[in-house]
């Protein structure tokens, strides 16, 4: 039998399309292109640090943003007494946590080393990865359950980033190394493997513990875990930087836009799922690459606009579709609403079996 067996019947269509395009879901795409935008940012100035102030530090900015994480949400944690306190918590969950941490550091760490030995292509490509280990992870661990149409929507979403590269094999913009593209894209593989297992813990985080709970904590071990791995594998590095006032403000920059970014997909997160987040997200390089247009003069092609319509398509068709009910680790129910209301006929079907189930009661009694 199909692990997605037990969900209930359901009819996809234009009707079911219309019902679900709410503001809710127009909030939701709008989120998602807020961290899409941010993780552009990211990628920009980490761009013109390498390129034209030949910086490779990507433990210096980890440790920047993760300091900024853990000086924004670890003090209110800190106000807090009781069981809800920093002490308590890290008393209870310090191994979940310093595990995390460590998760999230070197996920970042292992896809800005990717690029020194394979192509822009290539991680394009494999990073899209963190997708089906996001929903496997979800389905598994989560005990969510996906509909045929959430698969067709992430094809969908994928056949977008197949025109995106695409068009960069017909620009010829396939940038990066190629000194040992094996090394490379093992690490892409590596790193959306671990951004898919942090994107799974902080939707169990958000929706069964609190968003300040896991942004304090997680700034707090990964503050920690990366400044200790800067000072035994990148001190060289770091002692090499010329600063300047462009170089300062490219950390600064690239340290917002990761402090944002960690801040507001909680959120996103929250109203949604781990998977429609990374699915919103993949919008991320094409923003890049238009940025590039103007900023690093690459050519344009209308396959970019091809891709933004697919994955805009992809997400929302994602979206349209209500997940099933998903059990957390703890046991305790979690309610995916996925930003679509229930139909007519779902609600009817509910209201009737809970009328049986009250008549049921009242008998026996």
């Amino acid at each position: 039998m199909s692990p997605d067996a037990d969900l209930p019947a359901f009819r996809f269509g234009p009707a079911r399309i219309r019902e679900a395009l709410t503001w809710r879901l127009a909030r939701t795409l709008a989120l998602g292109q807020v961290l899409a935008v941010l993780v552009c940012g990211t990628a920009v100035s980490s761009q013109y640090l390498s390129s034209a102030f030949r910086v490779d530090a990507p433990l210096l900015q980890s440790v920047l943003h993760y300091v900024l994480l853990c000086a924004a949400y670890t003090p209110a944690l800190l106000c807090r007494t009781g069981p809800e306190s920093v002490f308590q918590m890290g008393h209870r969950h310090w191994l979940q946590y310093s595990v995390l941490g460590l998760v999230d550091v070197e996920a970042n760490y292992a896809v800005v080393k990717a690029y020194q030995y394979t192509t822009l292509t290539s991680i394009q490509l494999l990073d899209c990865f963190v997708i089906p280990v996001v929903m496997f992870l979800s389905w598994w661990l989560l005990k969510t359950r996906y509909r045929p149409a959430h698969y067709v929507s992430v094809c969908i979403c994928l056949l977008g980033v197949g025109a995106m590269v695409g068009a960069d094999l017909l620009a010829s913009r396939d940038q990066g190394s190629s000194s040992n593209m094996l090394l490379g894209d093992g690490l892409v593989l590596l790193s959306a493997a671990l951004y898919g297992l942090s994107n799974v813990w902080q939707e169990y985080a958000v929706k069964n513990r609190s968003r300040l709970e896991f942004l304090g904590m997680l700034g707090l071990f990964g503050s920690v875990i990366s400044s200790v791995q800067m000072v035994l594998v990148e001190l060289h590095q770091v002692s090499a930087i010329q600063w300047s006032w462009q170089v300062a403000v490219l950390f600064g920059a690239f340290a917002c836009c990761m402090l944002s970014l960690y801040s507001l997909m909680p959120v996103v997160m929250k109203e949604s799922s781990a998977a429609a987040v990374n699915l919103s997200m993949l919008t991320a390089d094409i923003f890049s690459i238009f940025c590039g247009i103007f900023i690093f003069r690459y050519n344009f092609s209308g396959l970019y606009v091809v891709s933004l319509v697919l994955i805009f398509a992809g997400f929302i068709t994602f979206n349209a579709v209500p997940i099933g009910p998903s059990t957390s680790p703890s046991g305790d129910n979690v309610h995916h609403d996925n930003t679509a209301q229930p139909s007519k006929q779902e609600v009817a079907l509910a209201q009737e079996q809970q009328r049986r189930s009250i008549r049921l009661d009242c008998t026996r009694l």
